[in-house]
């Protein structure tokens, strides 16, 4: 998937053939932000616009705009390795939450290193 980021709003981008152009659609919100273009640098200028007028206080929205990746995320594990997760966070003097924390990030570095990001 080809991405782009503007004001931590990040896109999705992929070329409609049937149509023959680009499309954006922003990620990590419920709000639809979609927009469209011929050439990849009006795609970017689209999409910057796109964000700037979401980020603009609206009476259509009624609220605020919705922030990407709030940071918080619910998380179902089996009862067994919930145990064992709760157990070594114990273990560790640690919590439940820095210990996944800790564990995505090692993951992340380990897995960006093999794709040799």
């Amino acid at each position: 998937m080809n991405t782009m980021s503007y004001k931590g709003y990040t896109t999705s981008i992929w070329f409609d053939d049937r149509d023959d152009i680009f499309v954006g659609r922003v990620l990590g919100i419920s709000d639809i932000v979609s927009f469209h273009a011929d050439t990849v640098s009006e795609l970017k200028k689209e999409f910057h616009s796109a964000i700037d007028a979401y980020l603009e206080p609206s009476l259509a929205l009624g609220r605020p705009p919705q922030k990407p990746f709030s940071g918080k995320l619910s998380l179902r594990l089996p009862s067994e390795l919930h145990k064992n997760v709760a157990q070594l966070a114990q273990e560790k003097q640690s919590s439940i939450n820095e210990l996944i924390v800790k564990a995505v990030q090692e993951l992340l570095v380990h897995e960006r290193s093999v794709m040799g990001h």
